[in-house]
C-alpha cells in the first residue's frame, strides 16, 4: 500500500513509516493462496505503519473466528510448550515486541494461551483485535484466549475502547466486537496441573466442573462465579493471611479478596498446583505469591504483559513459557508508538482551549489601563453575567477606545471594573492548555467526570495531587499505587515444577 507523504518532515516518531492513506485491499487481506485464511504477517505491517481495513473486512474478519470460539468449551485443555500471556490493554506495539521468538515466539511454532483484557487504556485495542484474530484463523489448534473483565460492556464504556470504535469505525462495530468478546472461553488446565483464569477464584468455585456449567454467551454479571473469574483478587499480603476465607473486594467494588487457605483448600480438591492469573499491573511484569513458604512453589502466579502501563508506568512487560515440565518468565521492555491526541481528539478540538487562552489575553491586554481596585475582590455570579452580556454587544472595544457617546463610556468602564474576572478566566484557560492530559486523567478518575470545584484555579500543582490521592477509579480497575520505579537486573527466572503433589 502507498504510504502518505510527509514533505515537512514533521513526523514525530521518525523511526515508524507514515501510515498507508487507503485501507488494505480485501484481496491483498483474504489471499487465495490461504484459502480464505487472512494475511497475518501482512496485516501486522500494515497495522504497525497505521494503516486500517475495511469496516466490511473486518466483519468478515470476526465472523470467521466467531465460529472457532464459539466451539471452544468454559474451560480448555492445553499441555506445554506453551506461552501464556497477560494484560494488553490496547498497547499493539508492544503486542508485536510480545510476538517476536526472543520473547514469546513466532505464532507459527508457538502454542499461545492469552489471559483477557485485549482492550482499553491504550490507543489501538481495535488493532490488537485485529491481529489476534488473524492470528487465531491462522493457527486455531495452537492459539487461544480467554475472557477478561475489560471485554464487556461497561468497562469498555467507561474507559476508551467504545470511544476508539466510534472513532475508527461506528455504533455497529462495537456492538459486534462486544459479542464477539462473549464468545471467549473462561479458563484452562495446563498440564493437568495448573489452572489459568484472568482474575481469580470464587466462593462459588468447588471443582472446574462449575466453570463447565457457567452459561458464558452473555454480559458478566455483577456477582456470583462468572464475574469472580474475572473481577477477584488475590490479598496483597505476604503470607496471604485473611480473617475470614474470603474478604469482599471493595477496591474492584465487586467480587472478593481470597487468601492462602482459600487458594488451598481449592487446588487440593482439584489436584493442582497453582493459580495462574493476570488483572493486576506489576512492576517486573509478574508476582509470585509464595504463601506456604519461599522454598515451595508459588500458590499464585500474576502475569501482566503491557510494559509502560498506560505510557506512564515504567513497569516490564511478562510472558511465562512452559516447557519440558519448567516455567519460564521472560520479561522485556516497551516500544515506542505513534502519539494520538486524548480521547482521539482532533487538532481544531485540542487547540480550543489555548485559542481561548489568546483571546482573552488580547481583551486583558486592552483593557487593563486605568484598572483600579482590590486584587482580592470576590467576583460575584452577577458580575459574571453581566461581563457575559457586555462581551456580547458589537463593536464594544471600538467604543471603549474612541468614547463616541457617554453610553459608551459606561459600558467601557463596567467592563474596565470586570478585569479581574477577565486575569481569571486567562489563569483557567492557561491550566487547560497546559495541563490538559492530566486534567483528562482527573475527569476519567472522577465518577461523574467532573473536575473537583477550583481545581483549574489552583494550577498544576493542584491538579496533580488530586490524581496522586484519587481512588475512585480504583473501584472499577485496581491500579497498583504502591509499585516502586526502581529497574531490576534479571531477564528472566525459572521454576522447576515440583515432582510430588502439593504437602497437604
Amino acid at each position: 500500500m502507498d504510504l502518505l507523504k510527509d514533505p515537512v518532515n514533521d513526523r514525530q516518531v521518525k523511526t515508524l513509516k507514515p501510515p498507508p492513506h487507503r485501507p488494505l485491499s480485501r484481496n491483498l487481506m483474504f489471499p487465495d493462496k490461504l484459502k480464505n485464511k487472512p494475511d497475518w504477517k501482512l496485516l501486522r505491517d500494515h497495522l504497525q505503519k497505521e494503516g486500517r481495513i475495511a469496516k466490511e473486512d473486518l466483519f468478515k474478519l470476526v465472523a470467521d473466528c466467531n465460529k472457532l470460539l464459539k466451539n471452544e468449551g468454559n474451560v480448555l485443555y492445553l499441555q506445554d510448550p506453551l506461552t501464556v500471556v497477560g494484560d494488553i490493554h490496547g498497547q499493539y506495539y508492544d503486542l508485536l515486541k510480545l510476538l517476536e521468538p526472543k520473547v514469546g515466539g513466532n505464532p507459527e511454532n508457538t502454542k499461545y494461551l492469552f489471559l483477557g483484557d485485549f482492550v482499553d487504556r491504550g490507543s489501538y485495542s481495535i488493532e490488537v483485535i485485529v491481529l489476534m484474530y488473524a492470528i487465531k484463523l491462522n493457527f486455531q489448534n495452537s492459539v487461544y484466549f480467554l475472557r477478561g473483565n475489560h471485554e464487556c460492556r461497561q468497562l469498555t464504556a467507561f474507559f476508551n475502547f467504545k470511544e476508539e470504535c466510534l472513532y475508527k469505525y461506528d455504533q455497529e462495530t462495537y456492538e459486534m466486537l462486544m459479542d464477539s468478546f462473549d464468545l471467549f472461553p473462561l479458563a484452562c488446565i495446563i498440564n493437568s496441573k495448573f489452572i489459568a483464569i484472568h482474575g481469580g477464584i470464587s466462593p462459588d468455585l468447588k471443582s472446574i466442573e462449575d466453570i463447565k456449567k457457567i452459561e458464558r454467551y452473555h454480559e458478566p454479571p455483577r456477582q456470583g462465579l462468572f464475574c469472580d473469574l474475572l473481577w477477584s483478587d488475590p490479598v496483597d499480603q505476604e503470607q496471604g493471611y485473611l480473617d475470614t476465607a474470603w474478604k469482599s473486594n471493595e477496591v474492584r467494588g465487586c467480587s472478593w479478596f481470597f487468601g492462602g487457605d482459600s487458594a488451598n483448600k481449592f487446588l487440593q480438591r482439584n489436584n493442582l498446583i497453582s493459580i495462574i492469573r493476570a488483572h493486576e499491573a506489576q512492576l517486573d511484569g509478574y508476582k509470585m505469591h509464595r504463601w506456604n513458604g519461599g522454598q515451595d512453589f508459588p500458590v499464585v502466579i500474576t502475569i501482566f504483559s503491557a510494559p509502560n502501563y498506560c505510557d506512564v508506568y515504567n513497569n516490564r512487560g511478562a510472558v511465562i513459557k512452559f516447557e519440558n515440565n519448567t516455567l519460564n518468565i521472560q520479561q522485556y521492555q516497551y516500544t515506542p508508538h505513534p502519539y494520538l491526541l486524548p480521547n482521539f481528539m482532533d487538532i481544531f478540538t485540542w487547540s480550543i482551549p489555548f485559542v481561548s487562552e489568546k483571546i482573552t489575553e488580547m481583551l486583558y491586554h486592552i483593557l487593563q489601563t486605568d484598572i483600579q481596585g482590590d486584587d482580592d475582590e470576590q467576583i460575584s455570579e452577577s458580575d459574571i453575567q453581566q461581563f457575559k452580556q457586555l462581551t456580547k454587544q458589537t463593536g464594544l472595544q471600538k467604543q471603549s477606545t474612541t468614547g463616541s457617546s457617554q453610553g459608551a463610556q459606561k459600558n467601557t468602564e463596567k467592563l474596565k471594573n470586570k478585569i479581574k474576572f477577565v486575569s481569571t478566566m486567562m489563569k483557567m484557560q492557561r491550566t487547560l492548555r497546559e495541563e490538559r492530559e492530566s486534567i483528562i486523567q482527573l475527569k476519567g478518575a472522577c465518577p461523574d467526570k467532573r473536575l473537583p470545584r477550583g481545581i483549574l484555579m489552583k494550577g498544576k500543582d493542584a491538579i496533580n495531587d488530586q490524581l496522586a490521592d484519587f481512588t475512585t477509579a480504583k473501584s472499577v480497575d485496581l491500579i497498583n499505587e504502591k509499585m516502586p520505579y526502581a529497574q531490576i537486573p534479571q531477564e528472566s527466572i525459572q521454576i522447576k515444577k515440583p515432582s510430588t503433589q502439593r504437602k497437604k
